[in-house]
C-alpha cells in the first residue's frame, strides 16, 4: 500500500460541526478506485470534505485521471493495481483483483470507516466501526449485460467465470458493516433484495459548486443542448445523438460515445469551470441513463437549467414539474417530443435554482456527522468482525 502525502498549504478548512462540537474519533474513508471523475468521485471528494483529517484508502489512484481536489487530501492505494490501471486504462480489465486489493489495504485503524462504495469499498477490513455509503450495488456482478455493453468478448467471457464467487464475497462484504446507507430508494431496494438488509437514504450532494468559475468553451455559443456521461452503453449516449441527428438543434456531449452527427459535439477532457459554463449556457440538460441516483439533473438545476429525464430510477426521486420533463422511452420520437415541450414552455431559472438547494453539500455533510457521531462508544458488535 502506498501513501501519497498532502502539502501542508493544500489542507482545506474543515466546516463547523452542528454543535460547535469538535470531531474526536479517528475517521477513515474508503473508496473503489480513483480512475475517473464520476458522480462517485465527487461523492468521495465531499466526504472528505465533511472530515478533513481522515485519510482516504482506496485500490488504485491515478491523480490524472480524477479530480485534482483528491491531492489535497491523505491518499494511499494499492501499488500494484495503480501501476497496472495506469499501464492498461481501463478499470473492467482489473475487476476481479479487486477483493484482493481490498485485502491488500491491511486493517484500517480506525474508530468509523466510511465507505463510498459500488460494491468493492465496503469489503474493507477494519477492528471499528464500518458505514457503507452505497451508490449502487456492483453493476458489473448484478447488471453485467449493461456494464459490458461494449466489451471485448474475450473480457466478457473471462468475467462471466468468475461472477459466482464475487457474488459471494460481495454478499459477505456487504453484512460486514454496521450501518448501511443508499443513495436513493431505487438502490435501498436493490440492497434488501441481494443483501437483505435495511438500509438509510442519504441523497449525495449536488458535487459541482455552481457558484465556481466559470470558462467558456471555445467556438460554442450558448442554447444547445447537453447530455453528461461516461462511455458506458446504459447511458445511453447513443440513443440522445441519434434523437439530434439530421436536425438543426445542437447538442453537446461530454464524455459518453461518439457520434457521426454534424450537429452533435463531442468533449473531453473537461475542467469543472467548462463544465459550469455548459451547464449555465445549455437549453436542457438530456439524461436517460440507467441510472441509481443521476447526479447530472442536480447538478444542472443548481445553475437554473432544466432537464429531460427518464421516468425511471434515481430521476424520479430528484424530478419536479418546475424543472424537469420526463419521458417513458428513449427512443427518438419520445426524445424530440420532449424538446419540442422544453421549447415551447417557459423556465423559472430562480424556481429552478430552489428546487436544487435540497442537494446542497452542507446537509450531505450534516447527516454524515450525526451518523458517525452516533456510532460514538455505542459498542456495536454487529457484523463488522467479519474478515475475507
Amino acid at each position: 500500500m502506498e501513501r501519497r502525502s498532502r502539502g501542508a498549504d493544500c489542507k482545506p478548512p474543515a466546516p463547523p460541526l452542528e454543535s460547535g462540537a469538535r470531531m474526536t474519533m479517528k475517521v477513515a474513508i474508503a473508496h473503489d478506485y480513483l480512475t475517473q471523475r464520476g458522480g462517485a468521485e465527487r461523492v468521495a471528494l465531499d466526504m472528505m470534505r465533511a472530515f478533513p483529517e481522515a485519510t482516504l484508502y482506496t485500490t488504485a489512484y491515478l491523480p490524472a485521471a480524477t479530480f485534482k481536489e483528491f491531492a489535497e487530501f491523505d491518499v494511499r492505494d494499492v501499488r500494484w493495481l495503480s501501476r497496472l490501471l495506469a499501464w492498461r486504462g481501463d478499470v473492467r480489465l482489473a475487476l476481479p483483483l479487486l477483493p484482493l486489493a481490498i485485502r491488500s489495504l491491511g486493517v484500517i485503524d480506525a474508530d468509523v470507516v466510511l465507505c463510498s462504495s459500488s460494491g468493492w469499498s465496503h469489503g474493507v477490513r477494519t477492528r471499528g466501526e464500518k458505514v457503507v455509503y452505497c451508490h449502487n450495488t456492483a453493476r458489473w456482478l448484478y447488471q453485467p449485460e449493461a456494464y459490458f455493453q461494449g466489451a471485448p468478448r474475450w473480457l466478457r467471457s473471462a468475467i462471466s467465470g468468475s461472477l459466482s464467487p464475487l457474488r459471494r464475497w460481495d454478499v459477505r462484504a456487504a453484512h460486514s458493516s454496521t450501518r448501511y446507507l443508499t443513495n436513493s430508494k431505487n438502490v435501498a431496494r436493490r440492497v434488501a433484495r441481494l443483501y437483505g438488509l435495511d438500509s438509510t437514504v442519504v441523497h449525495p450532494p449536488r458535487g459541482l459548486d455552481p457558484d465556481g468559475r466559470q470558462e467558456p468553451v471555445p467556438n460554442l455559443e450558448p442554447g444547445f443542448y447537453l447530455t453528461v456521461s461516461r462511455r458506458r452503453g446504459y447511458k445511453r449516449s447513443r440513443e440522445i445523438a441519434a434523437a439530434f441527428a439530421g436536425g438543426s438543434r445542437k447538442l453537446v456531449q461530454v464524455g459518453g460515445e461518439a457520434s457521426d452527427s454534424p450537429n452533435v459535439i463531442r468533449l473531453v477532457g473537461v475542467s469543472d469551470a467548462q463544465l459550469r459554463w455548459l451547464y449555465a449556457s445549455a437549453r436542457a440538460l438530456v439524461a436517460v441513463g440507467d441510472e441509481d441516483f443521476g447526479l447530472t439533473p442536480v447538478e444542472c438545476y443548481a445553475f437554473g437549467t432544466p432537464a429531460v429525464a427518464l421516468r425511471a430510477g434515481g430521476y424520479v426521486e430528484t424530478s419536479s414539474p418546475a424543472s424537469t420533463v420526463l419521458v417513458d422511452s428513449t427512443s427518438t420520437l419520445a426524445l424530440r417530443a420532449a424538446l419540442d415541450q422544453v421549447e415551447t414552455r417557459s423556465w423559472d431559472r430562480s424556481a429552478i435554482r430552489a428546487h436544487a438547494s435540497k442537494w446542497a453539500p452542507a446537509h450531505f455533510h450534516d447527516e454524515l456527522r450525526r451518523v458517525v457521531t452516533s456510532l460514538s462508544g455505542a459498542g456495536h458488535a454487529g457484523r463488522r468482525k467479519w474478515h475475507s
